[in-house]
C-alpha cells in the first residue's frame, strides 16, 4: 500500500522528491465547516490518504471521495456513522488504533475532537489544522451531558465519569502534535490555555462563488443561518424580534427548534433545513444577519458579507475577526434580548455598502487559505529540525 502522494506547494521544495504525507479528519459524515476546510488542504496535499474515527463517503464531496479514507473500528458498530458521538468512551482506545503507516514524511491533522492522538511514527512531524480545542471536553461539558447524545440520566452519569479520561488523552496526544494551526485568535487562546501550546492563525474559506451580491435594496426580514441547539443562544434573537415584533427567518435545525417554535411570536418563521439555492436567496434579500451566539470562527457571518449583507453579532469568539464595526456590522455586548434590539435600532440608522461587505470576505477566498497553508507547510519543512 503507497501512502506517498505529490505535494501541491506554492513555493519549490528543498527535497528532491514529493514527500509522502497522510491526513487525519475527526470524522467524515458530512460536509460542514471542518470538511470544507479539509478539501481546501486536500487541494494542497491532493493523494494524500485520510484516517477518520468514522465516514460515511456518501455524503462527502467528490473531491474528498477520491481520496483513501481509513476509519477506525467504530465503523464496525452498528450504526456507528449515525451514532458516533454516542461512542466518546472509546474514542481514545480507537482513535490510538489508527496507526500511521512509517513510510510517511508527515501527518497533517484536521481536528476539533481527539483524531490527533492517532499513533504517528517517531520522529514524523504533525501539524495539527484545530478548529478547535473540543468543547465537550474543555468548557461546554454541560451542554454535551444535556444532548441528544448523553441518553438521559444513565447516558449523563458515563459521560461525566469519563470526560476526565478523554480529556486527558486528548491533552497528552496534544503534547506529541509538533506545529499547531488555529483557525482564529480566538483559537489561538483557547489553545494556549487548553494545551499550553503556541500555534499560528490560518483563517478557514469562505465559499466565495456561491454567493453573490443582489445588488438591490434589502427586504423585511433579517436572517439566522444555524443549527437550533443550545450554545448557538437562537434564544436571545427569538425573543427580541417576538417582542420587537419585527420579521426573523431562521433557517437551520436541531434539538431547540420546538422550544424556540414554542417561544416565538408570529413575526419569526422557522424554515428548517434548506439546500444551499435557498440559504444563497435569503442572504441575500435579508435586511442582515443575526449571529447571537460565540463561536470558534464562524462562516455564515462572512457568507453573508459575501452576499453584500451586514451581520449584527455578539462581541465575542471569531465574529470579532470577520465583521469590521460601522463598517460591515455591528456588534451587541450582552447576550440579553435587550442588548440585541438595541443594536437593531443602531443598526436601521446606518447604511452598509454591499460591496464593501463583499471586499471584506473576500479577505477569506479559498485560494488565499491555500496559499498560507502551503507556505507554512513550506516554511516548515525548510526548517532543518522539521
Amino acid at each position: 500500500m503507497v501512502v506517498g502522494q505529490s505535494f501541491a506547494m506554492t513555493a519549490p521544495l528543498s527535497s528532491s522528491r514529493s514527500p509522502r504525507v497522510a491526513l487525519a479528519h475527526h470524522w467524515l459524515v458530512g460536509m460542514r465547516g471542518g470538511e470544507k476546510v479539509l478539501e481546501q488542504i486536500c487541494q494542497v496535499l491532493p493523494s494524500a490518504p485520510i484516517y477518520t474515527l468514522v465516514a460515511e463517503p456518501a455524503k462527502l464531496s467528490p473531491l474528498l471521495q477520491q481520496h483513501k479514507i481509513r476509519t477506525s473500528w467504530l465503523q464496525q458498530f452498528p450504526g456507528g456513522s449515525r451514532y458516533y458521538k454516542k461512542l466518546l468512551p472509546l474514542f481514545p482506545s480507537a482513535v490510538a488504533a489508527l496507526k500511521i503507516e512509517r513510510s510517511v514524511d508527515f501527518v497533517v491533522s484536521s481536528d476539533a475532537s481527539v483524531i490527533k492522538g492517532l499513533t504517528i511514527p517517531e520522529g514524523v512531524p504533525h501539524i495539527c489544522y484545530c478548529h478547535s480545542p473540543p468543547r465537550y471536553l474543555w468548557d461546554r461539558q454541560q451542554d454535551y451531558a444535556d444532548s441528544a447524545e448523553a441518553s438521559g440520566a444513565i447516558g449523563r452519569a458515563i459521560f461525566n465519569r469519563v470526560v476526565p479520561l478523554v480529556r486527558e488523552f486528548d491533552r497528552h496526544a496534544a503534547q506529541r502534535v509538533t506545529h499547531f494551526i488555529a483557525n482564529s485568535e480566538f483559537i489561538r487562546q483557547r489553545i494556549r490555555s487548553a494545551y499550553n501550546r503556541e500555534s499560528e492563525v490560518i483563517h478557514p474559506p469562505v465559499a466565495l462563488d456561491e454567493f453573490v451580491v443582489f445588488g438591490k435594496d434589502p427586504e423585511d426580514f433579517d436572517l439566522i443561518v444555524s443549527q437550533l441547539v443550545p450554545y448557538k443562544r437562537i434564544e436571545i434573537a427569538v425573543k427580541a424580534f417576538s417582542q420587537m415584533r419585527r420579521r426573523l427567518v431562521v433557517i437551520g435545525d436541531g434539538s431547540e427548534r420546538a422550544r424556540l417554535e414554542k417561544m416565538a411570536g408570529s413575526t419569526v418563521t422557522f424554515l428548517g433545513s434548506q439546500p444551499q439555492s435557498v440559504l444563497q436567496d435569503h442572504y441575500q434579500r435579508c435586511r442582515s444577519l443575526i449571529f447571537p451566539g460565540i463561536e470558534d470562527f464562524g462562516i455564515t457571518p462572512l457568507e453573508a458579507q459575501a452576499s453584500g449583507r451586514p451581520v449584527l453579532a455578539y462581541r465575542a469568539g471569531g465574529a470579532l475577526e470577520t465583521v469590521l464595526e460601522n463598517s460591515t456590522g455591528l456588534f451587541f455586548d450582552q447576550q440579553t434580548p435587550e442588548s440585541l434590539a438595541d443594536a437593531v435600532a443602531r443598526l436601521d440608522k446606518m447604511t452598509f455598502d454591499p460591496a464593501g461587505c463583499r471586499r471584506n470576505a473576500e479577505r477569506f477566498a479559498p485560494e488565499q487559505f491555500r496559499a498560507k497553508f502551503a507556505a507554512f507547510l513550506a516554511k516548515r519543512m525548510s526548517d532543518p529540525d522539521f
